[in-house]
């Protein structure tokens, strides 16, 4: 099971590098979880939501992936995605560690670790440096993603 696995992971990075949403989603259970630092957990449609935001919203944007690994329930990889954040123009390289967790040939838990100051000091510039690091910043940068996001999702509906 942990070639299917390594397949699918491989399949759901490939759509990512051509900025394909839909392919990404469908490589997800109709009920996952998703969580990172920026965006928190997402549940379901969320997920794929978040993925078609960020492949429309995404400028000069480019993203490699390695270390794929699994075995029958759990996978990881490791991912590093290069893009303009649109906020402030700031060129961002966002090194990622990804947890997976599979059921039924898909993908129902997927969590992304990465360095939220690290993350802010690019993005943000000076005020990601001096203040990144804080729970201010932190929940500034959720709440301002979760916005985003909603506001994504009511443009479509």
């Amino acid at each position: 099971m942990s070639d299917a696995h390594n397949a699918l992971i491989t399949r759901f990075y490939e759509a990512f590098q051509r900025l394909d949403a839909e392919a990404m989603a469908a490589c997800y259970t109709d009920d996952v979880v998703f969580s990172d630092p920026a965006f928190g957990e997402l549940h379901g449609h969320a997920a794929g939501d978040m993925w078609r935001m960020l492949t429309t919203r995404a400028k000069d944007f480019s993203l490699t992936f390695d270390t794929v690994r699994s075995d029958e329930s759990t996978g990881s990889a490791h991912w590093v995605a290069t893009y303009l954040f649109g906020a402030t123009g700031n060129t961002v390289v966002n090194d990622i560690q990804a947890r997976f967790v599979f059921r039924d040939a898909r993908i129902c838990e997927h969590h992304d670790h990465f360095d939220l100051w690290r993350w802010s000091r690019q993005a943000l510039g000076t005020k990601g440096l001096l203040l990144g690091w804080t729970p201010l910043v932190r929940n500034a940068v959720r709440v301002q993603a979760l916005k985003g996001l909603k506001a994504f999702q009511a443009g479509r509906g």
